[in-house]
């Protein structure tokens, strides 16, 4: 049956029955200011209440996956091909479930265009304080209908788990479960200022949401399935379209400080209460790690689960282990199943190996109960070592082009998994300087180990990064393994002048066996794998991908006169700088420390 799209009395465009799977394309959502947001529904044949997953998002309900990213589509299929399964693929979009997947098993798959994108009007206004609003109340109307069972949980990659962390801090009361797979939870820190230095990668991704917004009309692409334009229906200038929208890297970059611009959005997780899985991804150093680990730390929730995994950004979502994984999960809390969910571990990570393979750990906390925080002490001859140096030394690059390294040949096998830090003593001869503190594994033959990363197939250990005049810490919410800076204003340098900083180095797990090398790169540029230079391996997204995949550092904010000068590293007696790492205990000796932790022995 096909209806026409009435804007005086809004309906759905089309409702139709695929193979016992009833869709209803373009519903009408009324928010409270009176704009109408649209969602694809799709739900059992069969009468009843069930479940439902709701999405929201800027990039386009009816894009599909494999015609709207078909390079992505096409690696993912090529590693993964038991994605489809039983699934044809047709109605898979971008980061979000596929219906034929979850449908079937008693779900409804509720797919919201967010304001201002796809086929829903109104201004585009990103991680907003309105975009919560709506998408609190897209949930509670998910929840008031007759199909519903009143039970709703959310469950999508990067922005849509983004969107998952604000919507819960505003506690809808039918949010019973969301499961939040590499999506970032702090917007300061993790999209746009890595350690307070921006990144262009905010202009890039603003840019392609710019491809689904609403108005693009008959210029963008059509839904197969529905046969409606995916960016709605009228046709409207690039005037127009610019005045219906908030320009997001403009406003980044008007705002390098953690001021009340971010303050306005920043999340409040005292009041994320509820049931929540936060999935990880090692190798998303630029933007899909951070936001998991911290958010699953902060969360106020006592029911929560962290599930830390490698590979590529989003091809573990869909695959069968991630379906379970996800269903498990969503069945205990929305559907009441027996599912085993309630004896997983609190904590589940994927142990990586210099052969490309995984070990797997369970814990009942993150960080590991078991980890012996080291701090590993750099030396002026290029090396670091558990012994503090008694005479100090000092190490200069010169910012822009060189480096500093410091290497720790491991004597029997280390295991590291957890946040990493490091303390320097630092000098400048400008008033600022940019720190990219770059974690590095090699072999005994000096081959660097390279991991297949959420956004690039030659990813280091661990990255992190660190503006000098940024350093002023957040007492409240730092801890020696995990300095967290306030990023309220800027504290310059005076030229020649010792100073000293923390740096936070994202989260990383490795088991280096004997004869590996460990090494920390000091530098001020992104960090490159060589070999990837010299092969270009390009990205699905049009880019060279050299190690960093698409979050880099460039000019942008960083003028040379300024932050292109001489960095002096100092090392030992009062200036001894060192990193601190994660080692996690052989069997017998972790045993041996759990029972100290449970006597209280241990502090």
């Amino acid at each position: 049956m096909t209806m026409p799209d009435d804007r005086s009395a809004p309906r759905p465009f089309k409702t139709e029955m695929v193979n016992g799977m009833m869709i209803e394309w373009d519903v009408p959502i009324e928010m409270d200011d009176g704009a109408i947001l649209r969602a694809d529904v799709f739900r059992p044949a069969d009468e009843g209440s069930y479940p439902v997953i709701l999405s929201y998002g800027p990039y386009g309900k009816g894009k599909s996956f494999e015609n709207g990213y078909p390079l992505f589509w096409k690696r993912m299929l090529h590693d993964h091909p038991d994605i489809l399964g039983k699934s044809s693929g047709r109605y898979m979009v971008y980061e979000l479930v596929d219906p034929e997947h979850w449908v079937p098993d008693g779900y409804i798959c509720v797919r919201v265009d967010g304001r201002g994108t796809g086929r829903s009007p109104g201004l585009l206004d990103l991680s907003s304080a309105r975009e919560a609003r709506d998408t609190y109340q897209c949930i509670e109307w998910a929840a008031r209908q007759p199909w519903s069972n009143a039970r709703v949980g959310m469950n999508g990659i990067s922005y849509y788990a983004m969107n998952e962390w604000q919507v819960a801090s505003l506690r809808p009361p039918s949010l019973a479960a969301i499961c939040v797979w590499e999506g970032l939870s702090d917007l300061y820190r993790e999209p746009a200022y890595h350690g307070g230095i921006y990144t262009p990668f905010v202009d890039f991704w603003f840019r392609a949401v710019l491809a689904t917004q609403y108005g693009v009309g008959d210029r963008g692409p059509r839904n197969a399935n529905s046969g409606q334009f995916v960016c709605g229906d009228v046709n409207l200038s690039e005037a127009e379209l610019a005045a219906n929208r908030v320009d997001y890297g403009a406003l980044m970059r008007a705002h390098p400080f953690f001021d009340d611009f971010f303050r306005g959005r920043d999340l409040d997780f005292s009041k994320i209460d509820l049931p929540l899985l936060s999935a990880g991804n090692w190798g998303g150093h630029g933007l899909h790690l951070r936001g998991n680990t911290r958010g699953f730390e902060r969360a106020a929730s006592e029911q929560k689960w962290l599930d830390m995994h490698d590979d590529t950004h989003f091809s573990l979502f869909y695959t069968e282990w991630g379906r379970n994984l996800q269903k498990r999960f969503l069945g205990h809390f929305l559907k009441d199943e027996d599912t085993g969910w309630a004896n997983q571990p609190k904590v589940r990570l994927s142990t990586r190996r210099v052969d490309g393979g995984t070990d797997e750990r369970v814990a009942a906390q993150w960080p590991l109960p078991t980890t012996r925080w080291t701090r590993h002490f750099l030396g002026d001859d290029g090396h670091m070592g558990r012994e503090e140096a008694v005479t100090t030394g000092r190490i200069a690059f010169q910012a822009g082009s060189e480096s500093v390294g410091f290497s720790l040949t491991c004597p029997e096998t280390l295991e590291i998994c957890g946040p990493v830090a490091a303390k320097l003593f630092i000098e400048s001869s400008t008033t600022d300087a940019d720190l990219f503190l770059v974690l590095r594994a090699f072999d005994p033959d000096g081959t660097e180990i390279v991991f297949n990363g959420a956004n690039d197939p030659h990813t280091p250990v661990a990255q992190g990064w660190l503006r000098a005049s940024h350093r002023a810490l957040d007492e409240e919410q730092s801890r020696p393994f995990l300095p967290v800076h306030s990023h309220l204003e800027a504290c310059p340098l005076t030229p020649d002048t010792i100073y000293e900083v923390d740096v936070e180095i994202l989260p990383t797990s490795l088991i280096l066996p004997t004869g590996y090398t460990l090494r920390l790169d000091v530098q001020s540029h992104d960090y490159a794998y060589p070999p990837a230079i010299e092969q270009a391996a390009e990205s699905p997204l049009g880019m060279m991908m050299t190690g960093s995949g698409l979050f880099l550092h460039d000019g942008t904010m960083r003028p040379p006169e300024i932050y292109q000068g001489k960095i002096t590293v100092h090392t030992g007696g009062a200036n001894a700088s060192y990193l601190l790492l994660p080692v996690i205990p052989m069997a017998a000796e972790a045993d041996d420390q759990v029972a100290k932790l449970a006597s209280g022995s241990l502090a």
